[in-house]
Parts: C-alpha cells; structure tokens; sequence
C-alpha cells in the first residue's frame, strides 16, 4: 500500500496528510490542537481523523509534549500504534516542523505557537531549547504573548498604570467589555483561547500601538536568546541557519527584530505536517530526493486552505 500520513498538532490546531510515493497528496484533514494536557478527549479526535483518512502502510505523528512528559509519550506512543500500526512514529511537534522547514540539514528552527520552543542540529548533536510549558515556560509563544496582553491592559484597567489606548483597543478587538475581562479570561477552558489574544496584539502593533509593539519586541528577545542557545549547544556558528514556524512569526515586528538578533532567515522548505510527512517517507524506505521533496511542497500548497 503506497499510502503514508504525516501529522502535525499543537496547542490549537492539527493538520494530517496521506501522500503516495511520489510525494502526492491524497487526502488531507484538520482538527482541533491534540493537546494531552488539555483533557483526554484529544484520543477520540485522532480517532475520527484516522477514520476520516483512511489505512496507511506508515505514519509519522508530531504530537505536543511527545518525549516531554513520560506518562504522556507513553500514552501517546499506545494510542497511535492502535490507530495506526505498530509501525507508526511519535515525534514531537517540534521535530517534524524542523524536519520540514530544514529539509533535514543543519540549523535551528524557532518555534513560535500556541507555545514555543527552538530545536537545532548540528556538528555537537540536535537540542532543543525552551518548551517547558505555559505555567513558567513557552516565552514569546501566542499562549505567553496573550497573557502578557492581559495582564497590562487589567493595569491600565485598575489604574496602576496610567489611562491608555492600548487597553480598551485590545478589548475592542476582543469584543469583550472591560467588566467582563475577567470572566471571559477564566472562561478559557484551554490554552488556545489565551493564545487567540496574541493575534490582536499583532494587530495593534501593527498600526503602531506603542505597548503592543514592546510585546512583539519583548517576545522576539526571549525567541531570539532561546534560537542563539540552541544554536550553541548544537555547536552551529555565524553565520546562522535558522528558520521559523508556527503563527507568532507571521507578525512583523516580531520577524523584523529577530532577523536583527539572528540575521536573516531561511523561508521554510516545508511546512510542519510535511515534515512528517519526509519524515514518514524517509522511515518508509522511499526515495526523497529533490524531485521528490519539490512535489510534495507543491502538493502541500495547492492543498493549502485558510487557518
């Protein structure tokens, strides 16, 4: 059976692909972020989304907090190998964005989502820094850049900081009136809905609100440092080759900072779910040379529908 699926999920979103040989795509499915530290109901949404693609002869899933957690890879591992076969992968999410964004070379891939970590390889092995989860961790991530946000404008709010547009234009975008911050806040039932306010950051910083713009600045330092550190502990020099994926990094400021501290970066080869879908083909046995790669990036992309 030529038929391979390569996964990528997050904290927010996942997105699966089923590619034959030639690096074709057949079928392609999304589904809510398959967060295990979220609840349990992410086993049944891999569920309907196996069903929903069909048997494959090999798989490669990047699921979040894969080799971060014991108890949770263990489980993860058991719940893909019964869905999918006992020859299906576990990766983490992270490693199958730096497995398409780099084509499989050497550099450092900065990961900026719904939380954030960098993965490098290079002549002293692969590491990945960061990751360490929303409650002390994932600076510069969606999750981290939304709760910064709300928590200034509640200071703005409450009057420990002096009035400024900056809070009532972040309720603006949020449709959310200032007496109801609080509910909406704990209402959050996921890490996902505080990571949604990043988005409206980068839209106020994008019109030039000052302290929005300090936010993308602020998570662009933290990224940057956790891209330099991976970097050195991989044993990579300057010039540095580094990519990006994930959301947060589509906003300007944030890029333009970065690219400042890192240099320029390399536009991904492909995206994350077709790093597992190389990483699929690779464990399968297929040829992955460049017609091949250069296929599947074009599949991928015609493919493509609105996040």
């Amino acid at each position: 059976m030529d038929r391979i699926l390569g996964l990528d999920s997050g904290g927010s979103k996942t997105d699966a692909v089923v590619i034959d040989r030639a690096g074709r795509v057949l079928a392609r499915a999304r589904a809510e972020g398959l967060d295990p530290t979220a609840g349990t109901d992410w086993q049944a949404r891999l569920a309907l989304l196996a069903a929903e693609l069909g048997p494959v002869s090999g798989a490669v899933l990047g699921l979040p907090c894969h080799g971060e957690i014991a108890a949770v890879s263990a489980r993860q591992v058991a719940v893909v190998a019964d869905l999918f076969g006992p020859q299906a992968v576990v990766m983490n999410d992270v490693a199958v964005a730096f497995h398409g964004a780099m084509a499989g070379e050497a550099g450092v891939l900065v990961l900026a989502g719904t939380g954030s970590m960098t993965w490098a390889r290079g002549p002293l092995g692969t590491h990945r820094v960061g990751g360490w989860g929303h409650l002390f961790g994932d600076e510069g991530s969606a999750h981290w850049i939304g709760r910064a946000a709300l928590a200034l404008a509640s200071q703005h709010l409450d009057g420990r900081k002096p009035p400024s547009g900056f809070a009532h234009g972040l309720l603006r975008e949020m449709g959310v009136a200032s007496e109801d911050l609080l509910g909406w806040t704990y209402g959050q039932d996921t890490r996902a809905g505080l990571a949604s306010v990043a988005a409206l950051v980068s839209r106020l910083a994008d019109v030039g609100v000052v302290e929005a713009l300090a936010l993308m600045q602020d998570a662009a330092t933290h990224l940057a440092l956790a891209g330099r550190t991976a970097a050195r502990l991989s044993g990579l020099d300057a010039p540095l080759r580094w990519s990006f994926a994930g959301g947060v990094m589509q906003d300007a400021t944030l890029m333009a900072a970065l690219t400042v501290a890192l240099g320029r970066p390399v536009p991904p080869v492909l995206p994350p779910v077709g790093g597992a879908a190389l990483a699929a083909a690779k464990a399968a046995g297929w040829a992955i040379g460049p017609e091949f790669i250069a296929t599947l990036q074009t599949e991928l992309t015609k493919s493509a529908t609105p996040q």
